[in-house]
This record gives structure tokens, sequence and C-alpha cells, in this order.
């Protein structure tokens, strides 16, 4: 007996949008002003880190989001400041949008103790209490449980807030993600799930190392939301987990959503990247969510003069938080446990 194939409950949203389909949403100046200059000050930020890690002032490894901005832009610009945010190990972009400032991350980086985490964290590391922003994590998929429980906390306490977790399509194969994913359906947390699919897991290409594609269907097993776009606008990004977001707040329901995106450095900067052809990663920078973000803003009217006034803001706040970190004291030691003999 061959049995069919279900695709979806009738009770599960199934919109979904491909990759590279034309969509243009509406917006304004006022709107995409403030997104566009996260966006800018998270490319100088991460640029500035790279020239520093090139420079031998920051240690240890380096993760850079450069391509990816839109997507936890958009996405967290969907919350409220009261919400969590749990992201992986590329997570500078994330704090920043979060609220955690340059200076403090750039101090991280540094590993100095005005940094937000007191410089022992680092690159991968980095957390801010203070800004629900709950941290970077090292391990692959790790993580997703632990938003599970932010997420289980909140909806113990009946505090209305809701819980983003940012993962890899690389996490996607993991154990920890399949136990959060099914936590986060069985127990109806708050919280939303985005994948952001860069191709590559490292050095890993998407055909070597998924045997469907698709990361959202696996919320089909579950009988969860799901949704699929293109992260290359910023504005769309932030509508539509925006609608996932309020899924969650209103109903408590989870949402798994893949955000196809790109990564225009290697996985880190030890990484040359010599597994993609330059036609490739050349291909997708012309679809760099910052450019398109920066004429869009032109097409709705934002003055030439206003834009470059605000490039210029995030030009200043991105070298003061590089001086600030270089003249930043050292971290202090740090020995939690003492082996006696």
């Amino acid at each position: 007996m061959v049995r069919p194939v279900v695709t979806a409950s009738q009770s599960t949203p199934d919109k979904r949008i491909e990759p590279d389909a034309p969509e243009l949403v509406e917006t304004t100046s006022a709107e995409l002003g403030p997104l566009y200059r996260q966006m800018l000050a998270i490319r100088r930020m991460e640029e500035a880190s790279a020239k520093a890690y090139s420079q031998g002032k920051i240690g240890g490894f380096l993760h850079l989001i450069i391509g990816q901005e839109a997507v936890c832009v958009g996405a967290i610009a969907s919350l409220r400041p009261e919400d969590y945010v749990v992201a992986t190990y590329r997570e500078h972009g994330h704090a920043y949008a979060k609220g955690v400032s340059a200076r403090a991350i750039m101090a991280e980086l540094y590993g100095k103790k005005t940094g937000c985490v007191k410089g022992l964290g680092g690159s991968m590391h980095i957390f801010d209490k203070s800004k629900n922003f709950l941290g970077g994590y090292g391990i692959v998929g790790g993580h997703v449980p632990i938003a599970a429980g932010a997420a289980f906390a909140s909806k113990y306490r009946n505090d209305g807030r809701v819980t983003l977790c940012f993962f890899g399509e690389g996490a996607s194969t993991i154990g920890g993600f399949a136990e959060g994913l099914a936590l986060a359906a069985l127990w109806k947390l708050p919280v939303v799930l985005i994948c952001e699919n860069n191709q590559y897991s490292m050095g890993t290409p998407l055909y070597r190392s998924l045997a469907v594609e698709d990361v959202s269907l696996r919320a089909l097993a579950h009988g969860m939301p799901r949704d699929r776009f293109d992260g290359d606008d910023v504005v769309k990004v932030k509508r539509r987990i925006a609608e996932a977001v309020e899924r969650a707040r209103t109903t408590g329901e989870p949402t798994l959503i893949e955000v196809v995106t790109y990564r225009f450095r290697g996985h880190s900067m030890s990484d040359p990247g010599l597994y993609r052809t330059k036609d490739e990663v050349e291909e997708w920078k012309r679809r760099d969510p910052l450019g398109r973000c920066r004429q869009r803003l032109l097409d709705v009217g934002m003055p030439e003069g206003e834009l470059t006034s605000l490039e210029d803001d995030v030009r200043a706040e991105i070298e003061d938080a590089v001086k600030f970190a270089e003249e930043s004291p050292a971290a202090d030691e740090y020995l939690p446990y003492v082996v006696k003999e």
C-alpha cells in the first residue's frame, strides 16, 4: 500500500514565498531610516572587528555577519524591549539590534573589562541581561532548548513575553534543535525559531548537509506554523517575523521560520572561503540588503544630504567604539576553579 504524502494540516499556515521572488514591501523613510542605520552600524562594526582581528587586537574566534544584517535587524525590530533573544556565535549584530551598545560589544571583542561580559565572554558569548539578550552560544544547536526554556518561563509567569531564537541551517540537523522544536510545539511555547539559512554549514553546502533543503518543512511534523522567504529586504523580514511574534504573544503558538540569506565572508576570520566561486559571491553581493535599503530610502523620499548625515553619524559611533575598546583596561583574570592537591 502506498500512503499519500501529507504536506500540511489544514490548521497549519503554509504561506511561503520562495527566495528570489520579486516582492517590494511598502514602507516610509520614517520606518526604514532607523532600520538602515542599525544595519549600517552593524556592517561598519563588523568591518572594524575584522581589521582589529587582523592586527592581533582581537583573539580567539571571530564570526562576522556581513551580508546577513537584514535578518537580525528586521526580526528584532518586531519585538518589544522586554522580549528575549537567543542567538548563535555569530551574534554581534543581534546584540546591537537588541540594544547592546557598540562600545560594550567592541570592548567585549577586545577582551576588555568594559565589555558587556567584562571581557570574559569574547566574540561568541556576548550577553546582556539588561537588554534581555540572553547570549550567543558556541555549541551548534545547543541553544534551541535554552530558548524553549525562556519561552516556558514566560508562559509559566504569564508575562506576555516572546522569545526569538536564531540558528543556522546546520543546526537543524542537531539533536538539540529537534528537542527544542518538539517541546515548543508540545507545550505551545511563545517562541519564534528563525533559521538564518546562509547556504553553508561552515564550508559545507546545502546539498551535502540536508536531504531536504527547505528547513521550514520540519514544522509540519509538529503541526507548527511555518514560513520561508528571502532576507534581502529588511522591511519584509520585519513584517513577516512580526506575524509570528504576534501569534506567539496572543496564542502562545510557536513558529518555525527560514530566512534565506548569505554571508559575504568565510565562516570565520580563519576561513578564506575557497569552497565558493567568486561569481557566486558577486551574484549575492548584487543583492546586498544594505545597498538595497539605501536605494529604497532614496526612492521613498529621504534627501541625499540627510542620508549622508546618518552615515557620518554611524561612522563616528563605530570609531568611538573602537577607541573606547582600545583604551579600556584589560579583563580581570578569572579562575572559577582552584584545584588543591
